[in-house]
This record gives C-alpha cells, sequence and structure tokens, in this order.
C-alpha cells in the first residue's frame, strides 16, 4: 500500500492552503523581489531575509519539539542551504537588475529540467522515455529563444544577456542542491524537516551578509532612505516567502504524492506573470510567450513522467 493510503488523511482547506502557499505566494516573490531591490542592495536584501525567516523558524522548530542542535543536521543542512539558497537566490536578484521578474520567473521554470539532466544515476531511466527528451528539448529551446532575444535587445551598456547567463547558473545550482538533498539525505533530517529548512535559511543569510559586508553594501546603506514599499516587500519576502510557503511545500510532500506538489514549476512563472504584467507594468513579448510555452510544456511532461512511474 502507498504511503500516502496508510497516512491519516489531511483536511481539504489545509491542503488548499498549502497550494496556495506554492502556488500564489512563491510565484508571486519574483515581484516582491524587484520591489525591494528598489531600496535594498541584492546581498543586504538576502542577508536580512534568510536571517529573519531562519531564526523565526528555529525558534518554531524548537517549539514542535524538533533536535535543532544537532551537528551533522547543521553541516549538512548548511550544505544545503548555501547550494540552494545562496547560489540560487543571489543570481536570482542579480538577474533582476537586468531583466524583468516575468522573465526571471520563466527562466527559473527550467530548473526541473537540469535536474533531470544532473541526476545522473536515473539517466536510464529518464532518457529511455521519448516524451521526456522531446520536453527537455522543447524546454530548451525555450531558453534559448528567451537568450537570442535578450542578445539582440543589448544595447551594448546593458548586456541583457548577462541575465540570463545568470540565471540558467542559478538553475544549475538549485538542481545541483536538490540532488545533495536527495542523496545525502539521511533519516535524522527528515525527521528534523523545518529545523533543517531553518539551518539552511540561516547558513544561507550568514553568506548574505558576508557578501554584503565585502561589496560594502552594509556599512554604505541608506537604512532611513529605503521606502516603505521596500520595507513591506522585505516582510512579505521572510514571512510569506521563506516561512509559510516553503513550510508548506514540506508539509504537501508528507501528504500529498510529490509529482503532484511538483506542478508547482509550472504555476509559478504564469503567477508571476500575470503579477508583473498586471501590477509591475511590465511588458511580456512574444518570443517570452513562447520561450513560457515550451518550457512549461516541457516541465508538464517531466512531472507526467513522474506520475506515471508513481502509479
Amino acid at each position: 500500500m502507498a504511503e500516502e493510503a496508510v497516512m491519516k488523511a489531511p483536511g481539504r482547506l489545509a491542503v488548499l492552503m498549502a497550494y496556495f502557499m506554492i502556488y500564489v505566494v512563491w510565484g508571486s516573490t519574483y515581484y516582491f523581489i524587484g520591489v525591494a531591490l528598489q531600496g535594498f542592495p541584492p546581498f543586504l536584501l538576502g542577508g536580512l531575509r534568510f536571517v529573519a525567516a531562519g531564526l523565526l523558524l528555529l525558534a518554531y522548530s524548537r517549539f514542535r519539539g524538533e533536535r535543532v542542535f544537532r551537528g551533522s543536521l547543521v553541516r549538512k543542512s548548511a550544505v544545503s542551504g548555501i547550494i540552494l539558497l545562496f547560489i540560487d537566490m543571489s543570481v536570482i536578484m542579480l538577474a533582476q537588475q537586468y531583466l524583468s521578474s516575468s522573465l526571471v520567473a520563466i527562466l527559473a521554470a527550467s530548473t526541473a529540467l537540469w535536474i533531470m539532466v544532473l541526476d545522473v544515476p536515473m539517466w536510464r531511466v529518464n532518457f529511455r522515455i521519448p516524451a521526456v527528451v522531446f520536453g527537455m528539448a522543447a524546454g530548451f529551446l525555450g531558453v534559448v529563444l528567451l537568450f537570442l532575444e535578450q542578445l539582440f535587445l543589448s544595447d551594448g551598456l546593458v548586456r541583457h544577456e548577462y541575465g540570463v547567463i545568470l540565471l540558467v547558473l542559478g538553475c544549475i545550482s538549485w538542481a545541483l542542491g536538490t540532488l545533495y538533498a536527495k542523496y545525502r539525505s539521511c533519516s535524522e533530517e527528515r525527521v528534523n524537516e523545518f529545523a533543517g529548512a531553518a539551518w539552511q535559511m540561516l547558513a544561507a543569510g550568514g553568506m548574505f551578509w558576508l557578501c554584503a559586508f565585502a561589496r560594502g553594501e552594509a556599512p554604505s546603506a541608506g537604512w532611513a532612505e529605503v521606502p516603505s514599499a521596500a520595507w513591506l516587500s522585505l516582510a512579505y519576502l521572510v514571512s510569506f516567502g521563506s516561512i509559510l510557503a516553503y513550510t508548506s511545500y514540506i508539509w504537501l510532500l508528507k501528504v500529498r504524492p510529490a509529482a503532484e506538489v511538483g506542478t508547482h514549476a509550472y504555476v509559478n512563472p504564469l503567477v508571476a506573470v500575470v503579477l508583473g504584467t498586471a501590477v509591475g507594468d511590465e511588458s511580456v513579448s512574444g518570443v517570452q510567450w513562447a520561450g513560457l510555452g515550451l518550457v512549461l510544456a516541457s516541465v508538464r511532461l517531466v512531472a507526467g513522467r513522474k506520475q506515471n512511474n508513481q502509479n
């Protein structure tokens, strides 16, 4: 009997709220990162966000009775946090200095493809399915289209294609961090789920603060000049983006099939594009819509393959 079948069925409202968090809230974070960057430099923003979120989540984990100060838990979570959160979020924030939040979200959806490519132990399974190979090819074609568009848009002063390259590197880093967590995780970390997430955030936040001081962002920050919209966006990213959405994701993985939960990868870009165009006055070109369609179709094929393997 499947694990999901023997577990106590969660409440329908709780499941719906959790999906709202990983669908809508995660999708909206791209827009709010852009707003926050209007008042904070990128590494200072990351340090404030993840240290605050990590401390709050660590306190909550301790309240739940988790063993939060286990050495192996801290070490492995720190590695995952640096690879997953620090590198990925760094390039997302740096890329948004060149690209719109809508385009950043579209490109970030290609992370699922990089996981497939870099998951060497699963190559024999993944590359035997024609639909998956076709989906991956379509997804990479979408990324290439977006790269070429930004290349032609470059005016010599602002190199838009640099933002695409940065973001692709971030997607690869997230994929590597995901695979590290998959193959290096142990039962202790699965028991201390929220504590592990808290240490990931604190490790990433620590790296952000080091970079912020190295770049001179923290000493030169004009705190009094930061607009209220940036402060509110930071609060949103800490509370909703880093704490509620991430813990909802962890909980859903326990009570729902992983392939179903993974559908957030092709819902988040749609939310980001809608929010960016409706509220942020961003424009989405025909090439970007085509790239979005190709990337989302490829991720859907990958999710469908995983669902078929589970059935």
